[in-house]
């Protein structure tokens, strides 16, 4: 297929569940959702349009990850996909993929959503193709169901579906201790910033899966798999950014793209200190890379704001930390999507920490309206 998805005609819907009562923490998956919603967005990567990318954290029910789900799949006309990220789980009395929400209990597949739930809801689309992510142990075992001789696979079909898992289906999926992302995530996160050296123009389905299935094996860590139906495997995904520009004609290099650039690039630089343990230095970078204002870029600031506050935070710095969120805060405050939800959210929660709990209560309070406007808009 020789071009992207119509971003006005799709959809994603991007899950994440990170924390949990009975289970280990996942703080990884949080950013997982952010930074991969803020990819498939950018203009440069695919452009999907902010109001069609719904971000869904710590759902705490079954209509709470699947209502999101069930909506993308009555809108989108062209391509759905739909992201899961947290803790896989099998029940104790069958061998069925379980997602878990906040209040699952190991093994007991009732306190979690059962995929063929997720299934159903991708089958009701209206969508011509869907495109399922779970980066979750035992993640393989929704690629089976689709895929396979037995009846149940059969039944379970989705037409035009691919399904892309981050491990087999008794194997489990990694988080590795002080790395931003889970381990198939950040790879998957890699090649949309970096693109695929020596690979087409625009990345399909299988190319990337084979990208993800040999860096993930050089670094010895559990394999993704894939299951396809009709040969969607050839769909486009993503813009090539190894190959970005080589064939444009040059042009005037304007004070915008410089201070763009900065931005894009010190995000960068600071992203790889901090996966490296360097807090030190990525401090500066960011601090240096806010100080530009890009016109039209709000999104890279935006993330640049989240990592300063978020290392300021964790380095005792709170009072700093709220002064960027407060800024951030004034740039979407009256814009909808996920960047602006989380925003509220960690804004909220470093008032409280300092004992602004009325401040923090009117944060939320905005959240909240944001939340039901971009509702009623997308309803619209």
């Amino acid at each position: 297929m020789t071009a992207l998805p119509d971003p006005g005609r799709s959809r994603a819907v991007l899950i994440g569940t990170a924390s949990y009562r009975h289970l280990p923490q996942l703080p990884a998956v949080e950013a997982n959702v952010v930074d991969l919603a803020a990819e498939l967005c950018d203009s440069t990567v695919w452009g999907l349009p902010v109001q069609h990318c719904a971000v869904v954290t710590d759902p705490q029910s079954a209509p709470a990850m699947l209502d999101p789900v069930h909506q993308a799949g009555d809108e989108a006309t062209d391509t759905l996909i739909v992201y899961y990220a947290g803790h896989g789980m099998r029940d104790s009395e069958s061998a069925d993929l379980y997602l878990a929400l906040g209040d699952s209990r190991d093994t007991m597949g009732y306190t979690a959503v059962a995929y063929q739930h997720l299934r159903s809801a991708l089958r009701a689309s209206r969508a011509r193709r869907k495109i399922v992510v779970l980066d979750c142990c035992f993640s393989g075992r929704a690629a089976r169901t689709l895929a396979g001789g037995d009846v149940l696979a059969a039944q379970a079909a989705v037409d035009g579906a691919y399904v892309l898992t981050a491990s087999p289906r008794d194997r489990l999926a990694l988080a590795p201790d002080g790395e931003r992302y889970t381990a198939f995530t950040g790879e998957l996160l890699t090649v949309l910033r970096g693109g695929v050296p020596g690979g087409p123009e625009l990345i399909d389905l299988e190319t990337l899966y084979r990208v993800l299935e040999e860096r993930l094996r050089a670094k010895n860590r559990p394999l993704p798999q894939r299951s396809q139906e009709n040969g969607v495997g050839r769909l486009s995904f993503a813009r090539n950014k190894a190959r970005a520009g080589r064939t444009a004609p040059a042009g005037p290099v304007l004070a915008t793209d410089v201070r763009a650039a900065v931005v894009a690039t010190g995000l960068n630089v600071a992203r790889l200190l901090r996966a490296e343990g360097n807090t030190r230095d990525a401090l500066p970078v960011l601090r240096l890379a806010l100080q530009e204002q890009v016109s039209g870029g709000q999104g890279e600031l935006l993330a640049v704001q989240l990592e300063l506050s978020e290392l300021l935070a964790g380095t005792g710095q709170i009072r700093e930390a709220i002064e960027v969120l407060e800024l951030a805060f004034q740039q979407v405050h009256k814009v909808y999507g996920p960047e602006a939800v989380l925003v509220c959210r960690r804004l909220a929660d470093l008032l409280q920490e300092s004992g602004n709990h009325i401040q923090a209560c009117e944060v939320l309070k905005h959240a909240l309206d944001i939340a039901e406007y971009g509702g009623a808009r997308t309803t619209a």
